[in-house]
């Protein structure tokens, strides 16, 4: 039997025991100050410490490496579209042209710039990219697509979908 001696790195035991999905590596204390912080970002750390159960300066330490790590991206204020007076809420799918770099660098810097998108994404299957888009409604969605959407740059194909229901709408990751 031939027996062969493998070397390894310290990097490479870095990499192999590295968790392929980031929340692994959250103790249950994290995780509880992701799920207070998403149902409650306006909740004041004493408050958050507290639930979690932990002292205040502690907690802190915990929400800006959480912040450092990346895995919060940002603390924000979820408006009500329909009291915003954007209640409609269209689904746009895309072709392009052509799929080249170009093109698709000239839609994506278009596309940031359309009224009421707010998401818009390189899609795979029959489409380029799928856009959301709120509006106030059909009238000012029709004015919206002959003012911006037909003039967005190497577009062959728009194809738009009115929800008629939001079933499930969330900006809440299961953590």
């Amino acid at each position: 039997m031939n027996k062969r001696k493998i070397r390894t790195t310290a990097s490479a035991y870095a990499v192999a025991s590295a968790p392929a999905d980031p929340l692994q590596s959250l103790d249950r204390i994290d995780r509880a100050i992701l799920r207070q912080l998403q149902t409650d970002a306006s909740i004041s750390n004493v408050a958050l410490a507290a639930r979690v159960k932990l002292s205040a300066p502690a907690c802190l330490r915990r929400v800006e490496r959480l912040k450092e790590s990346g895995l919060i991206r940002g603390v924000v204020a979820l408006i009500d579209p329909k009291a915003a007076g954007a209640g409609m809420l269209v689904i746009i799918g895309v072709v392009l042209d052509r799929s080249t770099p170009e093109s698709f660098a000239e839609f994506e810097k278009a596309a940031q710039k359309v009224a009421g998108c707010m998401e818009c994404h390189v899609v795979t299957g029959e489409f380029d990219y799928f856009m959301t888009i709120r509006t106030r409604d059909s009238d000012s969605f029709n004015r919206l697509h002959a003012e911006q959407l037909l003039y967005l740059p190497g577009v062959r194909q728009i194809r738009s979908f009115m929800v008629l229901k939001e079933i499930l709408s969330t900006t809440r990751f299961p953590v």
